[in-house]
């Protein structure tokens, strides 16, 4: 497994951007396709968007089309979530998550997680 660490959260008003960053340990980062998900209180985990393993195919949720945007860099093992016109509802716990395998949407299809870093949007 991959150990993440996320950071670059914080609070915003809306309107505004918020760049996150998840660095990655150890050699095969390059190996691995990385996501995004949120979370908010009482809610399940929510996939945000995703990149594959050389950064040519990204995936994301309807709501965040547009205004977020996934990138990774394969040589500083670090992927961004790149925020912007950030709505109250995009307040929650974002949080970092790597695994092999393209193609899974779900909290399910990912193996190893960040700590998560909380973004907050006032209105």
């Amino acid at each position: 497994q991959v150990q993440l660490v996320e950071s670059g959260g914080g609070l915003v008003q809306a309107g505004g951007s918020l760049r996150l960053s998840c660095a990655a340990s150890g050699r095969t980062f390059s190996s691995y396709v990385m996501g995004w998900f949120r979370q908010v209180p009482g809610k399940e985990r929510e996939f945000v968007a995703a990149i594959n393993w050389n950064g040519e195919s990204t995936n994301y949720i309807e709501p965040v089309k547009g205004r977020f945007t996934i990138s990774r860099d394969n040589a500083k093992n670090t992927v961004y979530l790149q925020m912007n016109n950030l709505k109250p509802e995009d307040t929650a716990v974002y949080y970092c998550a790597a695994d092999r395998y393209w193609g899974t949407w779900s909290q399910a299809g990912f193996g190893s997680w960040g700590q998560g870093t909380q973004v907050t949007v006032s209105s």
